[in-house]
């Protein structure tokens, strides 16, 4: 998931697309694609229990999400840091001029808020095919 997202910024920042913030709630897609993936791979070891697959599903999340700020805190520090800042999206989260810290410390509160609505749909979803235990 890490690799994943990653590669997606980079991809957007290299064609120069990363100035339409709203392209940036694509990489929803990955995450969503990842959390599945851990879940049918849960299933397939015959691991069926409701609250263990919400557990690995949610660890996979947090772990993805936390890698991806640590990754673009160093990007942002390789880039210039806080003058960078500005120049990742200036309508998306913020009206002023954030710090780096700010700016990752906001992306991490959304995004693992993003992970969990994510798993508890994506849990359910697999709850209503009748895959885990009661």
């Amino acid at each position: 998931m890490f690799l994943g997202i990653g590669t997606y910024f980079l991809l957007m920042e290299a064609t120069g697309l990363s100035q339409y913030y709203w392209l940036r709630i694509f990489n929803v897609l990955i995450v969503i694609f990842f959390l599945n993936k851990t879940i049918k791979s849960n299933i397939a070891e015959n691991k069926s229990g409701y609250l263990s697959n919400l557990l690995s599903a949610s660890l996979t999340g947090i772990v993805g999400i936390v890698l991806g700020i640590v990754g673009l805190a160093l990007y942002i520090q390789f880039r210039g840091g806080n003058e960078f800042v500005p120049q990742l999206s200036k309508d998306f989260l913020f009206g002023g001029t954030p710090t780096m810290g700010e700016y990752c410390f906001s992306l991490m509160f959304e995004g693992l808020a993003s992970v969990l609505m994510v798993v508890f749909i994506n849990i359910n979803f697999w709850q209503t095919k009748g895959v885990f235990k009661r």
